[in-house]
Order: C-alpha cells, then sequence, then structure tokens
C-alpha cells in the first residue's frame, strides 16, 4: 500500500522523471510514452513534446477513469505530475485543481487505497495549490463525512476557515461562507441526535434539562455558521431545512417563513423547485388557506410539471370556487400523465376518469377538448395502444380498467385499448367494467350525440 501511496502523491526530482513517467509501481511500461518522455528528460526537448506528453497522459487517464481502470489510472497518474513543471503559466496554475481531482477520484476507488493515502494526498495537494486550499479541503471534508468521520471533518473545517492566503477575493469569500456552513450542518447533525434524546426524556428529569442545554449551545453556533450562507444565491438546500428545522423547533415561526419564502422567491435565487417545495410543506403544517397552498403549488407546475405533488395541487384545485382553477385541474392532470414516468400512476388515472366524468357533467366540453386537441395525435400510441391494453391488464387490471374509461371517454368505443379491456371476462372486476362500458356511452366526446 505504502508503494501505491508513493506513487501517486511523492513529489519527483528531476532524475525520477523519466522513470516514473516510464514505470508504474508494478512495473508496467508504457512505449507511446517513451519516445515523448526521453525528449523531455534530455536537454534538447521541444515545448511541444512536453504538451503532447501530458496531453496524451490526461485523456489515457479519462479513458481509464470512464472504463474503471483504477489501477491503470494510477500509473497513468504518475506521469502526469510533470504538468507541474510546465513552461505555460496557465497550465501550471490549473494543474493542481486537474491533479486532485483526477487524483481524488482514482484514490476513492483504488481496491488498494485506504484512508490514510486519501488524506496524505489531500494534505500534499492544499500546499501545492494553494489557490485551491479552500476547494480541495471542502471536498477533503465531503469524503471524511462520506466514511463518518465526523471529528476529523470537523476539524478540517475549522483549519480552513481560519485559512487566508492574500486578499479575499469574492470566490474565497463564497468557499469560507460554505465551510461555516458546513460546520453548522455538523452542529445541526449533533443538534438533531439531542433533539433525539430530549423526546425520550421526562420534562421533569434533570437529564432533560441537560440536554436542552447543550441544543441551545448547538443550535446557537449552528444559526451563526447557516445565516450567511443562505443569504447568498445559490442552492443551499441541506442548509435551508436544517436552520428551518431548528427555527420551528423553537417556536420562530415568523423568521422560518420569512427564510423560506426569500429561498423561494427571492429573484436573486436560481430557480429552485425543492425551495417552493420545502415553502408549502411548511405552510401546510400551518394550515395556511387554500389559496396560498395553491399560489406556491402553480410555481411548482410551471418547473416541474410531473411532480408527485401536482395530484395535490389538482385536489386542491378542484375544490376551488374559482372556474379557473377547476380549469386548471384537468390541465394538470394531464400534464402529470404527458411523461413516461407517470404512466402507470394508478392515482393520476383514477383522478382523470373521475374528473372528466365530473367536467363533462358540469357541460365543460371545451375544457376537456382543448387538453385533447394538442394531444390526439401522439397520446393514443403513448398510452392506448393495443400493446398498452395487454400489458397494463397482464400487470395490473385496475390500472387497466382506470386507463380503459378515459381512453373511452377520448376516443370512444372504437378505441383498442377500451375494446380489449371491455372484453375481458374477469369475474372479479366484471362489475366495475360493466360500469365503464356505461360510462364511456354517455360521457365519450367521441360520440357525435354527446
Amino acid at each position: 500500500m505504502s508503494d501505491f501511496s508513493e506513487e501517486l502523491v511523492r513529489s519527483k526530482t528531476e532524475d525520477e522523471q523519466e522513470e516514473s513517467c516510464m514505470f508504474s509501481g508494478t512495473g508496467m511500461s508504457f512505449p507511446w510514452l517513451q519516445k515523448h518522455i526521453e525528449t523531455v528528460a534530455t536537454g534538447g526537448k521541444k515545448e511541444k513534446d512536453f504538451a503532447q506528453t501530458t496531453s496524451a497522459c490526461l485523456s489515457f487517464i479519462q479513458e481509464a477513469l470512464l472504463k474503471h481502470q483504477w489501477q491503470q489510472a494510477a500509473e497513468y497518474m504518475h506521469s502526469y505530475f510533470q504538468i507541474l513543471e510546465d513552461s505555460d503559466s496557465y497550465k501550471r496554475q490549473a494543474a493542481p485543481e486537474i491533479i486532485w481531482k483526477l487524483g481524488s477520484e482514482i484514490l476513492f476507488y483504488h481496491p488498494k487505497s485506504n484512508m490514510e493515502t486519501f488524506n496524505t494526498f489531500a494534505d500534499r495537494m492544499k500546499n501545492i495549490g494553494v489557490m485551491n486550499y479552500l476547494k480541495i479541503s471542502l471536498q477533503h471534508v465531503l469524503y471524511l463525512l462520506h466514511h463518518g468521520m465526523f471529528e476529523d471533518a470537523n476539524r478540517n473545517l475549522s483549519h480552513a476557515e481560519t485559512w487566508r492566503y492574500g486578499e479575499k477575493s469574492a470566490s474565497q469569500e463564497v468557499l469560507i461562507n460554505l465551510i461555516q456552513a458546513y460546520k453548522g450542518l455538523l452542529q445541526y447533525y449533533t443538534w438533531s441526535k439531542n433533539k433525539m434524546e430530549l423526546s425520550r426524556l421526562d420534562k421533569e428529569d434533570y437529564a432533560y434539562n441537560t440536554a436542552f442545554q447543550n441544543m441551545l449551545n448547538h443550535s446557537g453556533k449552528m444559526s451563526v455558521n447557516l445565516c450567511t450562507l443562505i443569504q447568498t444565491p445559490g442552492v443551499w438546500d441541506p442548509f435551508v431545512k436544517s436552520y428551518v428545522e431548528m427555527l420551528e423547533f423553537y417556536g420562530d415561526r415568523d423568521k422560518a417563513r420569512e427564510v423560506l419564502t426569500n429561498y423561494a422567491y427571492d429573484e436573486k435565487f436560481p430557480s429552485n423547485p425543492n425551495a417552493h417545495i420545502y415553502l408549502y410543506n411548511f405552510l401546510k403544517r400551518e394550515k395556511a388557506p387554500r389559496e396560498k397552498l395553491i399560489s406556491v403549488l402553480k410555481i411548482l407546475y410551471q418547473i416541474v410539471p410531473s411532480h408527485k405533488l401536482m395530484l395535490e395541487f389538482h385536489r386542491l384545485l378542484r375544490k376551488s370556487e374559482k372556474e379557473d382553477h377547476r380549469k386548471l385541474a384537468l390541465e394538470v392532470l394531464f400534464g402529470v400523465l404527458d411523461f413516461a414516468g407517470c404512466t402507470k400512476n394508478i392515482t393520476a388515472w383514477k383522478y382523470l376518469a373521475k374528473y372528466l366524468r365530473q367536467t363533462l357533467m358540469e357541460n365543460h366540453l371545451a375544457w376537456v377538448q382543448e387538453e385533447w386537441n394538442s394531444r390526439k395525435n401522439w397520446w393514443p400510441g403513448f398510452h392506448f395502444s393495443f400493446f398498452w391494453a395487454k400489458t397494463n391488464w397482464k400487470e395490473d387490471k385496475a390500472l387497466a380498467c382506470e386507463k380503459a374509461l378515459v381512453a373511452g371517454i377520448l376516443l370512444g368505443k372504437g378505441c383498442r385499448y377500451f375494446r380489449y379491456i371491455s372484453k375481458q371476462d374477469d369475474q372479479v372486476i366484471k362489475k366495475k367494467i360493466k360500469r365503464i362500458k356505461k360510462s364511456v356511452k354517455k360521457y365519450s366526446i367521441a360520440n357525435p350525440g354527446l
């Protein structure tokens, strides 16, 4: 293991360059590379030879990574370190970040790698690429967290938080805020454990007061560390969720609502479906008015029309007294079923079958025709083919019946899907098929006598 570690992380002297580029720790030789390296190692090299060597090496590393050939990637990586001596200052400055990203990926998956090797490599790379110190530190912390090493992660975050190099740039400031926020997330982890412990204790118990005080201590630090980041434009889902949970626990619902509202509606923040989901769930817990819930889900519908909350959105809309809301309720169901991932969602088909009948009973044929006209050329093949009739009946008879009702209403009794399902002789759902036939006869928009 030590050979592998040295192979990837050690610095090389000029005398080692040729050999290290040519041979791996396992003795593998790369003839395709030797010609270029010999030119580099001798005094008469050309710059283009050096560039070609590193470029070729990088290509082979990338190919090995794509094929999950971790040992081979490590061998090529051993050669790629020469990029740190490139005469092109731009390439030389960019090299540490490239080496870190490639090397960390290799070490994460290499069968001979371990925690000590990764930590050594990370520490070396922080010192080689000082401009990337904060970024590498943060990614190193994520690796430690992945392996459950929370104390080591917290210690690394503390070191990175106090690190400075030259004047603090805007990018450095964002990274420092992110590092502080991850400290806040670790504090949230401890706070959350204390919260679980608190729920198991009697309020009259002395241990309850101790646990509650520990929670207060962590919540104060957590609040400080999270606040700055979540006010900076970006996508900060785990940090926002943690902060809001803490605010709700201590009863500061006004602050929680303010944080979530800003996160969802502030134009400086990028469009983020989760921001609207968090706000909706919070308002739902607060038992907010239906109109408020509808306004939040309406934006989510525009961003992700296939989201699972759209069925809840439909239920809110169909209960509304406003006609435009009830019309939108139909549009939402059609929108959900436009997506391949929702084709077997029996709840969506049940809602559509029921709402189509209700809409037609209320004499809103134009609403149905408006939605169907834009889909009549592709929904029959997408949803109502003979293949899908047989497949749905075999896999889920209840789903097949709901779809048959919708198919019959939209396409009439001549629809192959409807015909196949209606001819099935199944005693268990015989009455249901009979009701489907009756509904289709009454409500089909393909029926000229409607």
